[in-house]
């Protein structure tokens, strides 16, 4: 059923986009020629010069003008004709008739060239996606496919779509202004969502005593490893001068200092301040911040050891409360990829061993890449009692008693932005859709001839216009008028970095009240649109085209969950699946004895996780009646098993 509804869809939008008929050439048809001689046939040429070559030595000046006059005249009558579109069969005879008249003027100026020797051309930039880069070349603009190395194509697209770069810091990165703005345009959408839930944003320290996190046994375990410690408050001169500048042994600190991993710690101290009475309940904080977890493989944007995200953290009256708290805000996750990124997600619990450090219950939504491999995208967790203990929360209920109180905290953070690119992308780039693209709409501008004074102001209102509407949509909108790239430069720039929808606008375009429209994906061809209705079609395609990624993403993730497979199966389909592998064998939702040891075992033959017990289908009770597929034993719960990232 998804298969075919997304084949429809993909139907309908490609045929909106349907080819452009001969009387809307495409801009490469545009482009005219401006040399007078371009009759295939030399022997034409020839054939006119020795034909006028003894005629024009005896031309009287009054015959010359008058022959200057005619020249002048067809060539204005072939420009007009070009204007006008005409094709070039129906241009040749009035461009051999001019070649006949300049014949009689002057024989040598139809006599053919002497060929030079061709010297082989340079590709131009946009050409070069074909060529693989050299050792030297780390910096080329060469994309590997992603069949060839699933993950260098990755690393590739971040590259050379000016997403990140790599920083002096090991295991961190600089985001670039492009993968910053849709970061900004996730943080926005999240932000409005996270207010509606009823958390206000707040702002707590990056520094962590590290006492505080001794405070909750099986959260100092879980983070131990990870954690970046600060020892020392100043910096001295090495008094030997063998090291230049040292730790000062005299400030080192009492109490060492935790570079924030996560903020639980910190909040919940906090908590223990504000909380005194029910009235005080729920009490729902979030902050957008960075945290270091020391990493030692990493990936950029899906693992590093700094990196930026939203922790939201909740203290509650009752169990049900925060219960309810933690898997509203997972649901408000999964909304946002489906409708903002265009990504479908599996939402479900988290096993026990997979659970966040000090949690009663980890929710979480997975998303499926295109090499089969699942990405955690987002967790809530209901944290129980634990931290309220740990830190002497309570709270003095109706009836005068104190009370524990209950916790949750949730959180997305910038492997979001590497959801989207292994989602939606293709061999020539970034793909975005149009709801979370930073720009929607680029359009080029192709400026008239130098001297074309009227044409300039016919394209310059038509282009404000044209802009105006857009804008009145709604829509994101640059204008690319670079009067230092060429146009196929411009064009080649954009689709990298995945702009939806690209708007070609010339003069001719503007004398025949229309413009050119090209989708980054969706359609192969160009559509012409009256400028009339240009608002109203972008923002109609743009949609579709929102819609089509998700209907294609929905149905690679159902079409990648295999169904009850044995274990044999899926051991023998994953133990050699690498990320580099692209169009992989997906995920495996198979019955399962909830069983941490056999997990394990799990794991290390396969390399498998569980990714989660799928929501929809635990809740429909799909495990009752089954064995476990891997100890044969009855089932607990329908498990998802998969490689990930």
């Amino acid at each position: 059923m998804a298969s075919t509804l997304a084949m429809s869809r993909a139907f309908q939008f490609g045929t909106r986009l349907a080819a452009v008929s001969s009387s809307s050439r495409t801009r490469a048809s545009q482009v005219m020629v401006r040399s007078p001689v371009f009759i295939n046939s030399s022997s034409k040429t020839r054939t006119l010069s020795r034909r006028f070559m003894s005629t024009a030595a005896s031309l009287t000046d009054e015959q010359k003008l008058e022959l200057e006059d005619k020249i002048k005249q067809k060539g204005d009558e072939i420009r007009t004709l070009k204007d006008d579109g005409i094709s070039k069969d129906d241009l040749k005879p009035h461009v051999a008739e001019l070649l006949e008249l300049k014949a009689q003027l002057d024989p040598s100026s139809v006599a053919p060239k002497k060929k030079k020797q061709q010297q082989p051309k340079k590709k131009k930039q946009n050409q070069q996606q074909n060529q693989k880069p050299t050792n030297d070349d780390a910096e080329s603009d060469y994309i590997t496919p992603r069949a060839e190395n699933y993950s260098r194509w990755y690393n590739d697209i971040i590259r050379v779509c000016d997403l990140a770069d790599d920083s002096p810091v090991r295991g961190c990165m600089v985001i670039k202004p492009w993968g910053m703005s849709l970061w900004d345009s996730i943080k926005n959408d999240l932000d409005a969502r996270i207010k509606e839930h009823g958390a206000e944003n707040a702002y707590f320290p990056l520094l962590i005593p590290k006492s505080f996190l001794e405070k909750e046994a099986e959260h100092v375990d879980g983070f131990a490893k990870e954690c970046a410690v600060v020892t020392h408050h100043r910096l001295t001169a090495d008094p030997s001068g063998e090291q230049g500048l040292i730790a000062d042994p005299e400030a080192e600190l009492e109490d060492p200092l935790i570079i924030r991993p996560t903020s639980e710690t910190m909040i919940w101290h906090m908590f223990k301040k504000w909380i005194v009475s029910h009235r005080d309940l729920p009490l729902k904080m979030n902050q957008w911040a960075n945290v270091m977890r020391w990493e030692m493989r990493t990936r950029p944007f899906l693992r590093t050891s700094e990196f930026l995200w939203q922790e939201g953290h909740t203290a509650h009256a009752t169990y049900e409360g925060a219960l309810e708290d933690s898997k509203d805000m997972l649901t408000q996750y999964a909304d946002m990829c489906e409708k903002l990124l265009a990504i479908p997600v599996v939402k479900g619990a988290k096993s026990p061993s997979e659970r966040f450090a000090g949690a009663e219950e980890t929710f979480t939504i997975e998303a499926l890449m295109q090499n089969g491999w699942a990405l955690q995208s987002g967790t809530s967790h209901f944290l129980g009692q634990s931290f309220g203990k740990a830190f002497d929360v309570t709270f003095q209920d109706k009836d005068g008693k104190q009370q524990d109180v209950w916790g949750t905290s949730w959180g997305v953070s910038t492997r979001l932005l590497g959801a989207l690119i292994m989602t939606h992308s293709d061999d020539a780039g970034l793909v975005l859709p149009p709801r979370v693209a930073p720009v929607q709409v680029v359009v080029v501008p192709i400026p008239p001839k130098k001297n074309d004074e009227e044409g300039k102001v016919a394209l310059n209102d038509a282009l404000d216009n044209l802009v105006a509407d857009l804008k009145s949509k709604g829509l994101k909108v640059k204008v690319d008028d670079r009067d230092y790239v060429r146009n196929g430069a411009k064009y080649f720039e954009w689709e990298r970095k995945g702009v939806p929808l690209r708007i070609e606008l010339g003069p001719r375009d503007v004398k025949g009240g229309v413009c050119v429209f090209k989708y980054r994906v969706g359609s192969e061809g160009k559509e012409t649109v009256n400028l009339d209705e240009v608002g109203t079609k972008a923002a109609e395609g743009l949609d579709n085209l929102q819609e089509y990624l998700l209907d294609s993403a929905k149905e690679r993730l159902a079409g990648n969950i295999n169904m009850m497979a044995t274990y044999e199966q899926m051991r023998d389909a994953l133990e050699a699946d690498e990320a580099s592998e692209y169009d992989g064998p997906g995920l495996y939702l198979v019955p399962w004895k909830c069983d941490a040891e056999n997990e394990d075992k799990i794991k290390e033959e396969c390399k498998a996780t569980i990714r989660c017990y799928p929501t929809d289908v635990n809740e429909a009770g799909m495990w009752e009646g089954k064995k476990c597929f891997y100890s044969g034993e009855d089932a607990t719960h329908m498990a998802l098993f998969g490689r990930a990232f």
